[in-house]
């Protein structure tokens, strides 16, 4: 991890919610790490379900030719 340590505003609501996500000797930056992992897997998710639903709709099943 880099020496420069930032400061992210939260509202205390926020801050709650991650308080009640993050792991007994859990850092913050090991749970937005964890969040930000999660995040980026369901994008990819969805973008392999989006890219599998346009190739069946536009291909030609071989049976078919």
């Amino acid at each position: 991890m880099s020496g420069a340590n930032k400061r992210i505003p939260v509202t205390e609501e926020r801050w709650k919610e991650l308080n009640e996500l993050k792991q007994a000797g859990e850092t913050y930056d090991e749970l937005l790490d964890e969040l930000i992992q999660e995040h980026q897997r369901r994008q990819l998710a969805e973008r392999t379900r989006e890219v599998r639903e346009a190739d069946s709709e536009e291909l030609t099943p071989l049976d078919e030719l």
